[in-house]
């Protein structure tokens, strides 16, 4: 019995193409997700160090007053942070009752090979700088 051209099926030849176009675009795809599960890797991170940074500068100096200079610290294993803090305006006036400070906080993760860093400002109202009394008043001592 003689079969037509139709009903005889696909080649080797056909089959073999047919696999390699599906490898290439099998191994696009998997590149796109790669790149999609790194860029939601440091996305997460981004929002983790903008978490960590809100509370450290929530909680800054609350109860205690503010005083220009850095600090540093660490959040976790992961996390660490650097404080800077200084008088936003210091042409303010003499023996004023409030000094606005500029906070610069850096949040670092990663490795020295990689790394990567955040930065947030913010003002903070507070007390007069240390060290500066009103003219004519004696500074309470403890």
């Amino acid at each position: 019995m003689i079969r037509s051209r139709a009903q005889q099926g696909f080649s080797l030849l056909e089959v073999i193409a047919a696999i390699m176009l599906l490898a290439i675009a099998f191994t696009a795809l998997m590149k796109v997700a790669a790149a999609s599960i790194r860029l939601t890797q440091n996305a997460t991170a981004h929002s983790e160090a903008a978490m960590w940074a809100r509370s450290l500068l929530d909680s800054a100096f609350v109860g205690e007053p503010i005083t220009p200079g850095k600090r540093s610290g660490r959040f976790d294993r992961q996390f660490r942070w650097q404080l800077q803090v200084t008088p936003w305006n210091s042409a303010s006036a003499p023996g004023a009752p409030m000094q606005l400070y500029q906070l610069d906080l850096e949040v670092m993760w990663g490795s020295a090979a990689h790394p990567y860093s955040s930065h947030f400002r913010t003002l903070r109202v507070g007390g007069p700088m240390p060290g500066v009394g009103k003219p004519g008043l004696a500074q309470a001592g403890p």
